[in-house]
């Protein structure tokens, strides 16, 4: 069969970490606070001239150099942002033309913190299908521009960066590597517990980051679960199979939580909440990047990638290394 093997993974931070304490002298709120409601220490927020586009394109770069792959063998990059350099043309674009790999299918997927699963989906498909041979999937952000810095149960969440991954297709047994299968939901009857109060159709602003925190745990939990469960009873597996769960680093204690729901022990859960905070559709790969780099995930390894974001969109993906 063909299946999208990832080949290297590769991420970006801003040059400027940003601790709960550096917060709290702005904010009003403290380290204990935040640690307590969230896990989260520090988190790294974007500064003159580091963009989504910058971010991704560094990350994009690591991911090649790793993968042992020219730029210009890549004929496909799908960019997960909620934040984009520009309303239009798509951020995957400008990366595009910054990595020299002109002529090739270049788009932006808008799935907020599900965004990069919604993008590993279709990037999988397309090149299942033959489509492309060789894929880009980054997820990229610079959250801290739509955040109102007034509001202190929002602005301590997030943070910016980005991560990449290479895709190539090719064939594989049924035991070997690459994307297993991909789950993805959307439900849009909770558009006001996550979103952002402006838009080019409706207020012609950005608009800020507006969240009903305790409704979208109740809901996090839950869902991530039930599609993690969904995911791995449609490829024959069990919770006991997985080696690695790569979540989206929302919060820790939905990460516990949804790590129970399944009977997974922590040590199995890639954290990186606490030094990133939330960073949207780029928490995933920038997780994933960390625990390959750090040794933590090796070759024939099972790993589970899930996530949960405004829309309500949520998925998960289950890959063989």
């Amino acid at each position: 069969m063909i299946r999208s093997v990832i080949r290297g993974s590769g991420s970006a931070l801003p040059g400027r970490a940003v601790t709960n304490a550096d917060l709290a002298s702005k904010v009003d709120t403290s380290d204990e606070w935040i640690v307590e409601r969230t896990g989260i220490r520090q988190r790294y927020i974007a500064g003159e001239g580091e963009t989504t586009s910058t971010l991704a394109t560094e990350a994009a770069r690591k991911a090649l150099e790793a993968a042992g792959i020219d730029s210009k063998d890549i004929d496909l990059i799908v960019l997960a942002t909620a934040t984009p350099d520009q309303t239009f043309p798509a951020t995957a674009t400008i990366v595009q033309n910054e990595l020299g790999c002109n002529g090739g299918i270049a788009f932006d997927v808008a799935a907020v913190c599900s965004g990069f699963l919604y993008a590993l989906g279709t990037a999988d498909s397309m090149l299942r299908t033959g489509m492309a041979k060789r894929a880009l999937v980054i997820g990229a952000e610079t959250f801290s521009r739509i955040l109102d810095w007034e509001d202190r149960t929002t602005c301590v969440l997030f943070g910016d960066g980005a991560g990449a991954l290479v895709l190539e297709a090719q064939e594989s047994a049924e035991d070997g590597p690459g994307v297993i299968d991909t789950k993805l939901h959307a439900d849009g009857a909770h558009n006001q517990l996550l979103y952002v109060d402006g838009g080019p159709s409706t207020t012609g602003t950005v608009g800020k980051l507006r969240m009903k925190g305790r409704e979208v745990f109740r809901h996090a939990v839950v869902n991530l679960a039930d599609v993690l469960k969904e995911t791995l009873a449609s490829a024959g597996f069990e919770p006991g199979d997985i080696d690695w769960v790569v979540p989206h680093q929302a919060n820790a204690r939905i990460l516990d939580a949804t790590a129970r729901k399944l009977g997974l022990p922590a040590e199995k859960v890639i954290v990186t909440v606490d030094r990133h905070a939330n960073t949207s559709a780029a928490s995933v790969p920038l997780a994933f990047d960390t625990g390959i780099r750090d040794g933590r995930i090796q070759k024939g390894d099972l790993v589970m990638f899930e996530a949960m974001g405004g829309g309500f969109t949520w998925g998960a993906s289950l890959v063989r290394m």
